[in-house]
């Protein structure tokens, strides 16, 4: 089966064609519960492994940029103001008012109704889009709980795009996925994404936030990214960054896993979003690691692996510094986000 075949394919004909036969929640289901169970200590011993790497220095310069480019840099509180998020898209434009050779980062993602602003701050360079642009990435479907009727998420959802949102980072009803309740699941996703059809009947793209640290085992965490996928979603990402535990190496490298045995089945390359409580580079230097050695060096591109950060990008500004001069700078050198 190869990537024309199945990406040309609406989502429920794709799942039809993949799980065979009629899609039904006994089918969904039976299809879902027979993937094969996750071996938790050996999934955890190959991200312990994966992240006890070391990188030369060299290296290390390439990462830090990589990491730039690679950051969705994010606001999601609710006192965002149009000040914040301009003030954030400066950021993103320019993270190193010091050093004009810093990348750019990949996204500024808000809440749907800061869109307008993040739209009419990157000016021409939201217009550009591909690789000199930077994306405007909105939540919706009632982010971060979830809990609204399905109409409520689609007006969210349209709305995000109609005022120019890029991308689209929806939750999963969780309720609905540990009750079983796969093939509402399957169709609340496969309803967010026709909502993220634009006039011109391109699509904004859809990122399937799992809520992973609700989800309690990896078993389901491999559920839901192959339901997420099934349904037409063009990227996983673990968490909202709103509960306890969001994302970890070891999750992040089980839904890797998935995106990289989606593609040897289908051709199809689909990206992941690690978001939540990646703080520092260190930290995200495992996570470029565990992509390169796990999916390929091919996803370590923003239209494959995203980082769901606010903070992240300080810390990098800082090692990236340290490198070029050979000393940190004071506290005033980034900026209070």
């Amino acid at each position: 089966m190869n990537q024309t075949t199945t990406a040309a394919l609406a989502p429920a004909e794709r799942a039809v064609q993949l799980i065979g036969g009629d899609l039904t929640e006994k089918s969904l289901r039976l299809h879902l519960e027979g993937l094969p169970g996750v071996d938790a200590v050996g999934l955890e011993e190959r991200a312990a492994g994966l992240g006890s790497r070391s990188i030369k220095t060299t290296s290390k310069a390439w990462a830090l940029d990589r990491i730039i480019e690679l950051i969705d840099l994010t606001t999601l509180e609710g006192a965002d103001t149009p000040g914040k998020v301009r003030s954030l898209v400066a950021k993103a434009i320019t993270p190193d008012a010091t050093d004009p050779s810093t990348p750019r980062v990949a996204a500024v993602c808000v809440y749907g109704d800061m869109v307008p602003y993040a739209v009419e701050a990157l000016g021409s360079l939201h217009a550009a889009g591909g690789d000199e642009g930077i994306q405007v990435a909105a939540v919706a479907t009632a982010f971060p709980s979830g809990r609204a009727s399905l109409p409520v998420k689609l007006a969210d959802t349209r709305d995000a795009v109609a005022a120019g949102a890029d991308e689209i980072d929806m939750v999963i009803d969780r309720g609905a996925f540990l009750s079983g309740r796969y093939g509402e699941v399957f169709d609340q996703i496969v309803a967010v994404k026709e909502a993220c059809r634009r006039e011109d009947g391109s699509y904004a793209h859809l990122k399937v936030i799992l809520e992973t640290g609700e989800l309690v085992t990896y078993d389901n965490v491999r559920r839901a990214s192959w339901l997420a996928i099934l349904a037409g979603g063009d990227f996983i990402k673990t968490s909202t960054g709103k509960v306890t535990t969001n994302a970890t190496l070891p999750v992040t490298l089980l839904m890797l896993g998935v995106v990289r045995d989606w593609h040897r089945l289908t051709g199809e390359r689909i990206g992941v979003k690690p978001a939540g409580g990646i703080r520092t580079s260190k930290d995200a230097i495992k996570y470029l690691v565990t992509v390169a050695e796990t999916a390929g060096e091919e996803w370590l591109v923003p239209s494959l692996f995203r980082f769901g950060a606010s903070s992240l990008l300080n810390d990098v500004l800082l090692q990236r510094q340290k490198l070029r001069t050979g000393a940190y700078s004071g506290a005033d050198y980034v900026t209070i986000d």
